[in-house]
């Protein structure tokens, strides 16, 4: 596993997923991120590595564009725009949701090592993609 820290984006996966956004038509990059949200949420047994650092990923792209999201890495995110994806905060927390329950692969690999702050960074955007009431903004301490 290519993991040099715990961001959405650390990760050879993440890196490689962002350059697929990339490469493909602008058209089609909302069915690419929806599509491996779908795929981890449908994922009854074993759910591996790869595609839960590509949702962790694509959830934190969600994320960057709500309120108190943060933007995406700035070198390994995607450097080409990206349409509107709010309307996958669902979707977005489903997979989170899925990568956090087992089996998952990636979090049995986070809890062989320090995984505090990798789990702590899921639940910091499982946070900015919970649906805020009109004029509260959630606090992220």
């Amino acid at each position: 596993m290519g993991t040099w820290d715990v961001g959405s984006f650390d990760n050879d996966t993440a890196a490689d997923f962002c350059d697929d956004l990339d490469e493909a038509a602008a058209g089609e990059r909302e069915g690419i991120v929806c599509g491996i949200l779908t795929r981890v949420i449908d994922t009854a047994g074993d759910l591996d590595a790869r595609a839960s650092e590509q949702a962790v990923a694509a959830a934190a792209l969600v994320a960057a564009q709500c309120p108190g999201g943060e933007p995406a890495d700035p070198v390994y995110g995607p450097e080409e725009p990206l349409p509107d994806l709010t309307g996958l905060r669902d979707l977005a927390l489903q997979a989170l949701d899925r990568v956090m329950t087992d089996p998952s692969e990636l979090m049995d690999l986070w809890a062989e090592s320090d995984g505090g702050p990798w789990r702590a960074n899921i639940r910091r955007l499982q946070s900015v993609l919970l649906p805020q009431p009109p004029g509260e903004q959630l606090s992220l301490i």
